[in-house]
């Protein structure tokens, strides 16, 4: 049994307008909509419903454009992981669920404040850090987050993890770009990692190419996944 075009068609019309109306590229809309139809006629279906075996199609298709593999941060007795982000991506929050996520996985973890323009950055750590049971490094005087991180240094070597939270702004302007920039020399964090958020549509292309080219980024964290993106 073959999976009936008039079926394929009527997904695919559906996909397309729920990809386009999430603001996805219209190139890219168009590739994962030929890869399906391609893929739902030629493949033989054993024993699955039709509209399953497209609905498994559409999943390997959105799974392997997310970058396919699972791949895990690999730990040592002693990692640091720098965070960045524009205003608004869930940076702070996001670093509060990593470091009680591995806390429970029984690795000694803190997270240092170097978020210095968001006046309210600090206190959200702080408070995150109280209400997990989790150390916080932060210094609500200093304006130079360089000097914060050296301020620690010595002690932040006694944690198995550092999640390091850094700046954002509302683009990545050139003042951005040298702060990350002289960050990652100070700190060599074993991983940079990018947080983007889900609603942001076609941006996030620009918005990852930028910070990639700022600094080499060693992954992506998606936040705000139940916002109305679709």
């Amino acid at each position: 049994i073959f999976v009936d075009k008039k079926l394929i068609d009527s997904i695919i019309k559906d996909l397309q307008r729920a990809l386009i109306e999430a603001d996805v590229n219209v190139s890219l809309v168009k590739e994962l909509s030929d890869k399906i139809r391609q893929a739902a006629i030629d493949e033989r279906i054993k024993g699955v419903e039709k509209k399953e075996h497209i609905i498994k199609i559409l999943h390997d298709e959105l799974l392997a454009l997310l970058g396919g593999e699972k791949k895990e941060l690999k730990l040592g007795k002693h990692t640091k992981i720098m965070l960045l982000g524009l205003y608004g991506t869930g940076k702070t929050t996001t670093i509060a669920k990593l470091a009680l996520y591995y806390s429970k996985r029984g690795l000694k973890t803190c997270m240092l404040g170097l978020d210095t323009h968001r006046p309210a950055a600090t206190d959200q750590l702080e408070q995150l850090g109280k209400q997990h049971n989790l150390t916080v490094f932060i210094d609500k005087q200093e304006k130079n987050p360089e000097k914060i991180y050296k301020k620690f240094e010595k002690q932040l070597e006694k944690y198995n993890l550092v999640l390091i939270d850094t700046a954002g702004r509302h683009s990545l302007d050139k003042e951005l770009i040298e702060e990350i920039k002289n960050l990652e020399k100070l700190i060599k964090p074993d991983y940079t990692i990018l947080t983007i958020s889900a609603d942001i549509g076609q941006a996030a292309k620009t918005q990852a190419s930028e910070f990639q080219k700022a600094c080499n980024i060693n992954g992506t964290i998606v936040t705000r996944m139940d916002s109305t993106a679709k």
